[in-house]
């Protein structure tokens, strides 16, 4: 179990519990998932190692759990709820928007209307174990914004039905982060953030609103877990192998040398401390806002362990980040 942690790293979430400012992504346990040969997922996984890791997680006070509904087709919604279940004292956090196919792992399309978004939060249960979902979050980043009123009405509707406690955008677009923040029940904005983006349009409608900034790609996928050199590459069934347009910190499969040359100019900064590079990645995005919550990636027990280690370190110093904006504003 973790020692008493000071303010600096909890958040006190919508329903007034208050849970330390680290959570765990989903979408890696997920395991292979596709568009026709592109893959969408991590690669092959362990399920075994997987609840694990979870149970690890839960051990060392984690009590944020994010994943989504067609993460590895929905496979990684039925590890957490094998996991975890209907414990009361975990938040569990999934994103609906995008169909697959349980058998086939294929991607089917993206769908927002009324009637998709009940039967997902239904299948989601399911899966989940759950009686309720604690968050419940669009997962489509830029879904026409005024075509959006109607799928945040449908969750105030389930909100008032008792089918979710809260919910919430996936988006990287500030105007859409903005549209819902006057509904009761929205209450947070998750988007991509870590040293490399640091997202000030977005942290400042966070802020203002008093939303949770749920930060996802918290290690630039992998790339601030110090793991990759310029030559290795990732497995076959690894979406950072894919050639899609917002995968910019990864190119053909390998580090793209943009960012190797960002890497290294903060790699010793973020590893004062006595942190490890994944420590001071987290370190950094809780010294950057006080509503951040970060969900780093895992698939095994010692990764879970490195994550929440962050956590004892707490935000890095004001001087170590006024040094890595200047070494990234001089590349």
């Amino acid at each position: 179990m973790l020692t008493k942690l000071d303010s600096a790293t909890t958040i006190t979430l919508w329903n007034g519990r208050e849970i330390p400012r680290l959570g765990m992504g989903c979408w890696a346990i997920g395991g292979p998932f596709f568009a026709g040969d592109v893959p969408l997922g991590w690669g092959e996984v362990d399920d075994d190692e997987s609840v694990r890791a979870i149970e690890r997680a839960m051990d060392l006070d984690i009590r944020f759990f994010d994943t989504a509904s067609n993460y590895g087709a929905g496979h990684s919604e039925e590890v957490v709820g094998r996991a975890i279940g209907n414990r009361d004292d975990i938040v569990i956090a999934t994103k609906f928007g995008f169909a697959t196919d349980e058998k086939t792992k294929q991607a089917t399309g993206a769908f927002a209307d009324p009637a998709f978004i009940r039967q997902s939060v239904e299948t989601s249960l399911r899966r989940l174990r759950r009686h309720r979902l604690d968050l419940l979050q669009f997962h489509l980043n830029d879904f026409a914004l005024e075509a959006s009123d109607e799928v945040f009405e449908t969750l105030e509707a389930l909100k008032a039905e008792g089918k979710i406690d809260a919910f919430g955008w996936s988006t990287d677009h500030p105007d859409r982060a903005a549209r819902h923040v006057h509904r009761a029940g929205f209450v947070s904005i998750q988007h991509t953030m870590n040293v490399f983006e640091p997202v000030p349009a977005m942290i400042e409608i966070v802020e203002r609103n008093g939303l949770i900034s749920i930060n996802r790609g918290p290690l630039a996928m992998g790339l601030l877990s110090g793991k990759f050199t310029p030559d290795k590459t990732v497995g076959e069934k690894d979406v950072r192998g894919a050639s899609l347009d917002w995968m910019t910190y990864f190119k053909h499969g390998k580090i793209a040398p943009e960012f190797a040359v960002r890497l290294g100019a903060v790699r010793n900064l973020l590893t004062e401390d006595g942190r490890t590079l994944v420590q001071g990645a987290l370190a950094w995005l809780w010294a950057r806002s006080p509503r951040t919550l970060p969900i780093p990636g895992f698939r095994t027990v010692a990764q879970v362990e490195e994550n929440a280690g962050a956590l004892a370190k707490g935000p890095l110093p004001a001087d170590v980040m006024a040094k890595i904006d200047q070494a990234l504003a001089g590349l």
